[in-house]
């Protein structure tokens, strides 16, 4: 239901309208002066407005102007009944989206209203899609690791070396993919995905090159495979570290050659394509446990771009939720909120185990659930997800102990460090300087798992 607001000094001419457009489906809410009116946009959204031009305070040109610097988008009708051609011309000059003379014809009043409805749905769906038909969105930060990575990815997209990308769950890595293609000289090719873990290891390979009709039960006809899709552009493997190993032979074998061979079939295909991969998983430790090919590591990590966690990249936090505010309100028809700086370092103190996606998550439920400004208060009770960094005033208040504490902040030392590592026992207990044995109890110790969220 649309929701209309009337302001005008009269009450009479209010209720009048409010009758009228009540009756037509519409909801409604009333301010007789400018200011009140000024308040109510501040506050709430509202897919029009008809608004007086001749009251006291603030008249309808001032409310009009004063409510695009708020929401710049929202149709306003002006009405008056002392209206010129001056008038009229000086309101749509300011933005005004149509102007009505007193008393109103009821015909031109409710088609008026209904297009300034409409107009504003289309603008609001117009930013949602243009948004999410963006060939891709901005890497977001300043910390010097996001710089780096900004830095080799200018260096490395336009020639065709291989790139592996690691992080954990939730870092950007398909984004830093994306980048990569899109400032490529293969941009105007298309870049395909291949969310290896989510394909079944029986059909990662028909998936990947493709399948003969009649080549295995399910198989009606012919099917074009990933690599033959991204041929001319680039194909972004995410997740191989769960790919099979018969899969991985394959892709082996089409990077060596540039061939590949459809299932059920026996005539090669030639193919084109820039491998980008990516994997939450530490490759090495992989190889070593003989669930990764070692000959295809090298072959698929010419360039190697570390994704740091959110957690290592904290002063880029205000960054991102300001972004993400500004994207979820736009979204939503929501007026732009506002985050103190209190609420600020909140999001700062909080151990992020899902990375920037769990920040969005968290941005996202604090613009639905909060109100106009977003205090330190709303974070205590929307966004506390039990995982303060240790070390905080508010860690150390959780516990009366010392020892409680002091596993406390061990556990969670470890566990920044394995992350870091990508789980890489060895390498995390040189780093550390404990023994590796003794790294293993700890694991044990504080029951640590590779983050699967």
């Amino acid at each position: 239901m649309a929701r209309i607001l009337i302001v005008d000094d009269e009450q009479s001419i209010r209720e009048t309208l409010r009758e009228i457009l009540e009756y037509e489906g519409y909801e409604i809410e009333e301010a007789k002066d400018g200011e009140k009116a000024i308040a109510l946009i501040k506050k709430f959204n509202y897919d029009a407005v008809l608004s007086d031009i001749k009251m006291p305070k603030l008249d309808g040109i001032e409310v009009l102007e004063k409510a695009k610097t708020i929401a710049p988008e929202l149709p306003f009708i002006m009405i008056s009944g002392h209206g010129t051609i001056e008038t009229a011309i000086e309101a749509t000059k300011k933005g005004a989206f149509d102007f009505i003379n007193k008393p109103p014809d009821l015909n031109k009043l409710l088609i008026t209203v209904r297009n300034a409805v409409d107009k504003n749905n289309l603008v609001i769906e117009t930013k949602v899609l243009k948004r999410q038909i963006t060939k891709t969105r901005e890497i977001l930060g300043e910390s010097p690791s996001i710089k780096k990575i900004k830095k080799t990815i200018e260096k490395v997209a336009p020639t065709d070396a291989r790139v592996l990308i690691t992080g954990e769950n939730g870092t950007g890595k398909e984004l830093v993919a994306r980048w990569m293609h899109e400032k490529s000289n293969r941009s105007d090719k298309p870049i395909i995905e291949v969310n290896c873990a989510a394909i079944p290891g029986e059909l990662i390979e028909s998936e990947l090159f493709g399948h003969e009709k009649g080549s295995f039960t399910s198989a009606i006809k012919q099917k074009l495979g990933k690599f033959e899709k991204a041929s001319g552009g680039t194909l972004f493997l995410d997740e191989i570290g769960d790919m099979s190993l018969a899969a991985q032979a394959k892709v082996l074998r089409a990077l060596q050659e540039n061939k590949i061979t459809r299932v059920g079939g026996e005539k090669d295909i030639e193919v084109d394509v820039r491998i980008i991969a990516a994997t939450n998983k530490d490759l090495m430790q992989e190889i070593e446990d003989g669930n990764f090919r070692e000959d295809l590591y090298h072959r698929i990590s010419v360039i190697v771009v570390h994704i740091p966690t959110l957690n290592e990249r904290v002063e880029d936090i205000p960054i991102l939720a300001e972004k993400f505010m500004e994207d979820i309100c736009q979204d939503n028809g929501i007026n732009k909120k506002q985050i103190t700086a209190g609420a600020m370092q909140g999001l700062k103190n909080i151990y992020w185990s899902g990375n920037i996606r769990e920040l969005r998550n968290i941005v996202e439920r604090l613009v639905i659930l909060c109100d106009d400004k977003i205090t330190e208060e709303d974070i205590q009770l929307y966004a506390n997800n039990g995982k303060k960094k240790p070390g905080t005033i508010d860690a150390i208040n959780e516990f009366s102990r010392f020892q409680d504490f002091k596993d406390y902040a061990e556990k969670m030392f470890i566990d920044a460090k394995l992350k870091k590592n990508n789980w890489n026992v060895a390498k995390t207990s040189a780093e550390i300087d404990i023994q590796r044995s003794h790294l293993y109890n700890k694991i044990d110790k504080f029951d640590l798992k590779r983050n699967s969220s």
